[in-house]
């Protein structure tokens, strides 16, 4: 048995809703993608008492207090975090912060593993399955939303994402997207998704973005990510003040769509901002020509991940798949 347990999640980014639901449909659907270099790290270890040290204490706090009942445990534990991925920043902080909690208390107890009932246990994936999925394997993901509460959203399709390709992140410190009973809010209160939008984002996706990833054509990847964003921006406008949460990072994402990126968009709520370029070299040079020294935004280039949560246990990491959970359980999960 291990004393510790150390965990690494990734941040994701929330490209955009197939459907959103209303009168003649039942489900959401998401595309979605994970990041590298944008993560949440901790470690978890039994404990005389429970305590947290570092950001995030209050919800992680709230994660131990409620798992411990949940997976039977006696054993209190101490949790250090070493980074987190920025809050209500459309990063997918809170799925991923949950998950992180849950992960490392069932491979400290050599428990197995059920991510999404987990999830769910905690209150994540009610529209999107983005996080979830991101935290189990990396890749594009789509999911076709959920039918049920007491379900997670149904992922359809993974395809790994091109290596070389580049994320330009856009964040803004001083703002912060809508969440908790805002979002609800907003939600109930914007008209009715239209069936054409739908069917638009669905064929954009099905269409361009799944055989553009496969193919490594990131002109047409990028003009229907913009798309999708732009239909999705339009419809959130009412709720957010516009098609981006924070003024800054829409003019920062105009400068470098002038300079050669391509997909635009806002991720989630936002603030974050995001733009595709086809490699390292292009993304700095994109973001050199854009001059974006008087924006008051963050610049970050990172690289889409391929793999999912990243546990170590005594001195070997291993990533987060199903032979491990095999391996933690000793039989395959129920």
């Amino acid at each position: 048995m291990s004393d510790s347990v150390s965990i690494q999640v990734p941040g994701r980014l929330h490209l955009g809703f197939l459907d959103i639901p209303g009168k003649d449909s039942s489900r959401f659907g998401s595309i979605g993608l994970p990041l590298d270099g944008i993560s949440t790290r901790l470690e978890v270890s039994k404990a005389a008492e429970t305590s947290v040290h570092g950001d995030e204490s209050a919800r992680i706090f709230a994660h131990l207090t409620a798992l411990r009942p949940h997976l039977d445990l006696a054993d209190h534990h101490q949790v250090t975090v070493f980074e987190t991925i920025p809050a209500h920043a459309g990063l997918g902080s809170g799925t991923q912060l949950a998950l992180a909690v849950s992960a490392a208390l069932r491979t400290l107890h050599d428990l197995p593993f059920h991510v999404r009932d987990d999830a769910t246990f905690l209150g994540r994936g009610a529209r999107s399955g983005i996080g979830i999925a991101a935290f189990e394997e990396g890749g594009l993901i789509l999911d076709a939303g959920k039918t049920k509460d007491d379900l997670t959203p149904t992922v359809v399709s993974r395809i790994p994402f091109p290596s070389e390709w580049r994320i330009i992140l856009i964040l803004d410190g001083h703002a912060e997207g809508i969440h908790g009973d805002a979002e609800i809010k907003a939600f109930r209160t914007l008209p009715p998704f239209p069936a054409e939008s739908s069917a638009s984002i669905c064929r954009h996706a099905l269409m361009e973005i799944m055989p553009a990833v496969i193919e490594k054509d990131i002109a047409t990847f990028g003009n229907a990510v913009t798309s999708i964003q732009q239909k999705l921006g339009d419809y959130f406008s009412p709720a957010q003040g516009g098609r981006f949460t924070s003024r800054a990072v829409e003019e920062t994402l105009l400068r470098l769509g002038e300079c050669g990126a391509v997909g635009i968009g806002q991720s989630s709520w936002g603030p974050t901002g995001f733009a595709f370029a086809e490699s390292q070299a292009a993304a700095e040079r994109i973001v050199a020509a854009a001059a974006l020294e008087d924006t008051g935004t963050t610049i970050r280039i990172v690289a889409a991940r391929n793999q999912g949560a990243l546990i170590t246990r005594r001195t070997e990491p291993v990533e987060f798949k199903l032979e491990y959970r095999k391996a933690l359980s000793g039989k395959a999960r129920q």
